[in-house]
């Protein structure tokens, strides 16, 4: 429970700090590279040796995940981006958060994990508390691209969902050098795309990567460290909302937010799944 409650934390320091970069960067895409840049160096400090061990069984496969997963890491913030262009921060916020889906229904399914009687009260609590969160009344009313939301919904759950692939398919002695791939390429897809953009980086884009890429990496280490000791029907929908819990208690503290009533009934919500999800 400790790596989870790590996870949420760290994930709500990303939201913190993209909040913080919103006034000051022009070149997202910099400080996106940034950031992976220095996620794939400290993979390589927690990995210590960087040689690939050769007899370790399952190594091609960590590799291929590795890639997969860094392309998904990349194509999900560039859903983002687009999405909000097109459709607003309200609905892609939405779509992204509902991605909680797929893992979620995957690890059943797939899987074949079987949550209790009180976990799918939780989880059902937990899913209905991020639409309420997120769907306000007439929502949709201004959605006109829904194929770039429904895109958003499914490749960030799958971005989601790979951490949970790799711990049932992959070697746990391998988890460092997964996360170094999974960085790795996210940086590779990054450069090449802000090349084709020819994107200037500045100091200030160096400096808000690094600001994103410290919680970014523990995020993606203590939320695999949650699935190696708790079922994956309880962490993701744990670790969805309860960020969402985090994020808005630091909208409200620290940038002055208004929560209306309907987000607080949700919130509250969201504290009884939680309380749910883990009797």
């Amino acid at each position: 429970m400790l790596s989870l409650i790590l996870a949420i934390l760290c994930s709500t320091l990303i939201s913190t700090a993209m909040r913080l970069s919103e006034k000051h960067i022009e070149n997202n895409m910099a400080m996106f590279l940034s950031n992976y840049a220095i996620c794939t160096v400290l993979s390589c400090f927690f990995m210590g040796d960087i040689s690939l061990p050769s007899n370790e069984s399952g190594l091609g496969l960590t590799l291929i995940q590795g890639i997969f997963s860094g392309f998904l890491y990349l194509m999900s913030l560039w859903l983002m981006e687009r999405n909000m262009v097109h459709n607003g921060v309200v609905l892609t916020s939405a779509f992204s958060k509902l991605g909680v889906l797929v893992p979620t229904l995957m690890a059943i399914l797939v899987f074949r994990e079987s949550p209790q009687l009180m976990q799918l009260l939780g989880m059902g609590l937990a899913l209905y508390a991020i639409g309420l969160i997120y769907f306000e009344k007439g929502a949709f009313a201004y959605g006109k691209r829904k194929l770039l939301l429904l895109s958003t919904l499914l490749v960030s759950g799958a971005s989601d969902s790979m951490a949970n692939i790799f711990d049932k398919s992959g070697s746990a002695l391998l988890k460092d050098h997964y996360l170094f791939f999974t960085f790795l390429s996210a940086f590779v897809f990054a450069f090449l795309l802000n090349l084709q953009q020819k994107g200037k980086i500045s100091r200030k884009e160096i400096g808000f990567g690094l600001l994103i890429s410290i919680p970014n990496y523990f995020s993606s280490r203590f939320l695999l460290g949650a699935l190696a000791t708790l079922p994956a029907v309880i962490v993701y929908p744990v670790f969805s909302a309860a960020t969402i819990v985090a994020i808005s208690l630091v909208g409200v503290l620290f940038f002055k937010e208004t929560v209306s009533k309907r987000k607080q009934f949700a919130l509250l919500l969201v504290m009884a799944a939680l309380i749910f999800l883990n009797l």
